[in-house]
């Protein structure tokens, strides 16, 4: 399964179109639960996301390859490779499991400043030691990989990739990490849920692009595809894409999600993809 499950919705109340807050311990153990079910094999989550950890430690995720994410290193930290190996025991212990699949780096620009070498040798030592298994990082531009790549090898790459973002693919970075036997993990797929909304769901803010939302809306009506059904399938077959990061916010968005996987689409042309990091970047949204 190609499908791997995302967890920031688990820890708070996560995305743009999230209109159901924090996803509750109930609800969290009848996802893992359906997803394990569904032959769904990893979930990915990270030290960063509230609760998330937890809520999967109690939910039980034994047998379901686990990936978190780093956060940044704090100023001043004078022993990069102590405080490194307690937060990968403190997210082992939280998960309850003994070992992580992958171990990304949240920030990676830190490889680039004073102590850089030192943080990546101590996630290499880490995985040398078996508590991870695969190391890399988490980027929201292929142009990082300009400047991170060849010094800092990573053994998995997560990156934004969905039907208007097609930067990693367009840039060649998508060839040359699929080139190099590097996984590639592709994050928002659903752009937070804003290429999941309708016209009138949608934050006037995202109104600046309303060129893009009819012809998106457009083409799907001509392809007789949901939004749900283009989004996924766009990912699941690019054959160069080792897994689709998916976020759920309940067992029944699962079971839809789980449904759209068996759809046959089409892929979108390029002319519904854009450059415009105002719309591509979260952080960039001016949401009131």
């Amino acid at each position: 399964m190609k499908l791997a499950l995302g967890t920031a919705q688990f820890g708070f109340a996560y995305g743009v179109a999230n209109k159901n807050g924090q996803v509750s311990n109930r609800e969290v153990k009848s996802i893992i639960e359906s997803a394990r079910n569904a032959n769904i094999d990893m979930i990915d989550t990270a030290i960063a996301y509230g609760e998330s950890e937890e809520q999967l430690g109690n939910a039980g995720v034994t047998g379901f390859n686990v990936i978190t994410k780093l956060p940044p290193v704090p100023d001043g930290q004078s022993d990069v490779a102590q405080w490194m190996n307690q937060q990968v025991g403190d997210s082992i212990s939280r998960l309850k499991i003994q070992q992580l699949d992958g171990l990304l780096l949240h920030q990676p620009s830190q490889l680039l400043e004073s102590g850089g070498e030192e943080l990546w040798q101590a996630a290499h030592s880490l995985k040398a030691n078996k508590l991870v298994s695969k190391i890399g990082y988490s980027i929201y531009d292929p142009s990082e990989l300009d400047l991170l790549f060849e010094e800092f090898r990573p053994d998995i790459v997560q990156a934004p990739y969905n039907i208007i973002d097609r930067r990693l693919d367009s840039s060649g970075w998508l060839q040359k990490l699929f080139d190099n036997g590097v996984e590639v993990h592709a994050r928002s797929v659903f752009l937070q849920g804003v290429l999941l909304m309708t016209h009138s769901d949608r934050l006037e803010l995202f109104n600046n692009w309303a060129d893009l939302w009819l012809a998106l809306d457009k083409w799907q009506s001509e392809n007789s595809a949901t939004a749900l059904e283009t989004c996924l399938q766009f990912v699941l077959n690019e054959t160069r894409i080792d897994r689709a990061v998916v976020g759920v916010d309940s067992e029944r968005q699962l079971h839809e999600v789980l449904l759209a996987c068996n759809a046959t689409v089409p892929t979108p042309p390029d002319t519904l993809a854009t450059t415009d990091s105002l719309l591509l970047n979260p952080s960039c949204w001016k949401i009131p």
